[in-house]
């Protein structure tokens, strides 16, 4: 993508980076080239099956109307086992945020920082104050929720918000210290509890405080569907409150608020939970090998993330913008910098989990642009066994210097191997020289596992079973 205006395009944002249809445009014929770490979609889901269903009604879909928001939020309730008199869905959780807003705040608002930038925003668009307290960098970002209600309670904050997990780091609350922190706020006009991202969390179905929110008079719960699905451009997401908050919000919303897209998706959701459930065991997996193989990397710390994303701090002297647009000219590779987050900096990067191969190709980006070579090792590949070759057996058939040959995995300080010598050790104790750290040589351990010697090497001395292709022993 080298020699395209494509990164000028954001610089001219100062809240979000440009849509990935703005980026395609911009790309040109190079579009499908980019391998998108920006935007955290679940890359399982929907199956490929579904997409061709889909693809099959895409012009009814296209031309009819959708159902009423209550006919699809019923059947989103029955799926969920939730009472559609407790639930509001948008036109995405954005929507949701905007009437939450414009219904539920009256003066001011807290919120930790750095986070969802809407929650912030929207707020200060329509003139409230916002309270922000900044997480500390020290704990990795951790949000400690007996420090948020002292915060609240010091600024005099009428409604607070906390997204858990958070984004962009993905520090997660269990559901006692959410529970807690219900309890000590209960006289607050309102507290929202954004689970946008809770399923992909480990144990995010127990994690979640839905249930208790309906219990609740002045408690929302949001969660988005879009995220959760892979579906980002159907937009649609929902609120969980009790019937009073959830009803003043249904009410405030238009009447056909939700596409044709949203409602077919929703209403093929029940034939395919098994498979929406295998796709976030996937992406948690994914997250595991995606921050070891990130910590590779010198002077980059991955914080503790429970979403499915990752928020890394680039090593001392690196600009996050600089870096980002030359892994989109260069290398096809889209990340999110975070310098436009309040509370973040150009120093960090919110990175979405992605399959391995596409994780290699970000990882292999990010050397050559912030190290100029390849600083870490890359998954080690299964390997066939190596032919034996056809004179091996034969005593003396390979050249002197053949057979003193260093093995292919030899230790890091190599050594010359001293004089074969023979000791009268018990079987299984192999002779070794003092500062050997090779492993003892495989065909010994056959032979000796086996209760059973081989001929004895006639260069070695030692005990070589028949059919060993292994290399000489570098102990002896």
């Amino acid at each position: 993508m080298a020699g395209s205006d494509v990164t000028a395009l954001f610089r001219a944002t100062t809240a979000h980076s440009p849509s990935y249809f703005t980026l395609g445009r911009a790309a040109g014929a190079r579009a499908g080239e980019i391998v998108d770490f920006c935007i955290p979609c679940n890359p399982y889901f929907p199956t490929p099956d579904m997409f061709d269903r889909l693809g099959g009604r895409l012009r009814e879909i296209l031309t009819y109307y959708p159902s009423s928001a209550d006919t699809i939020t019923a059947e989103l309730c029955r799926l969920l086992d939730l009472n559609p008199q407790t639930v509001a869905m948008g036109n995405g959780s954005t929507e949701l945020i905007t009437w939450i807003d414009h219904l539920l705040v009256r003066e001011s608002l807290a919120v930790p920082v750095p986070t969802f930038g809407r929650w912030t925003d929207q707020p200060m668009e329509t003139g409230k104050r916002v309270d922000m307290m900044l997480l500390p960098e020290a704990r990795g970002f951790a949000l400690e929720a007996a420090s948020f209600v002292r915060f609240v309670r010091s600024r005099g904050s009428r409604a607070a918000v906390v997204c858990n997990p958070n984004n962009p780091d993905g520090g997660l609350l269990d559901r006692g210290e959410v529970l807690s922190l219900l309890d000590q706020l209960h006289d607050l006009d309102l507290v929202v509890v954004d689970e946008s991202f809770l399923e992909f969390a480990d144990d995010g179905p127990r994690t979640s405080v839905a249930q208790e929110a309906v219990l609740r008079p002045n408690v929302i719960v949001l969660r988005s569907l879009g995220k959760n699905f892979g579906l980002h451009g159907v937009r649609f997401g929902y609120l969980v409150a009790n019937p009073q908050l959830a009803g003043r919000v249904r009410a405030a919303l238009p009447k056909w608020n939700l596409n044709s897209f949203a409602e077919t998706v929703v209403f093929m959701l029940g034939e395919h939970r098994q498979e929406y459930a295998e796709s976030l065991r996937r992406v948690c997996r994914d997250r595991g090998d995606m921050t070891a193989r990130l910590s590779g990397l010198p002077g980059l710390t991955v914080y503790p993330s429970q979403g499915n994303f990752l928020y890394v701090r680039l090593p001392e002297g690196a600009d996050g913008a600089l870096l980002r647009d030359r892994l989109l000219a260069e290398h096809g590779v889209l990340v999110r910098e975070c310098g436009n987050k309040i509370g973040s900096s150009s120093r960090f990067l919110r990175l979405v989990v992605r399959p391995e191969p596409d994780v290699e190709r970000l990882v292999g980006a990010m050397e050559q642009v912030l190290y100029g070579r390849r600083v870490t090792a890359p998954p080690p590949a299964p390997e066939p066994a190596a032919a034996r070759p056809m004179l091996a057996s034969v005593p003396g058939a390979a050249p002197a210097a053949a057979r003193h040959a260093a093995p292919a995995l030899r230790p890091a300080q190599s050594f010359d191997p001293p004089p074969p010598r023979w000791s009268r050790s018990l079987p299984g104790r192999w002779p070794r020289s003092r500062s050997c750290r090779a492993p003892p040589h495989p065909c010994r351990r056959r032979a000796w596992r086996g209760r059973s010697w081989a001929r004895a090497c006639p260069w070695r001395g030692g005990s070589r079973s028949r059919g060993c292709s292994g290399p000489d022993w570098p102990g002896r």
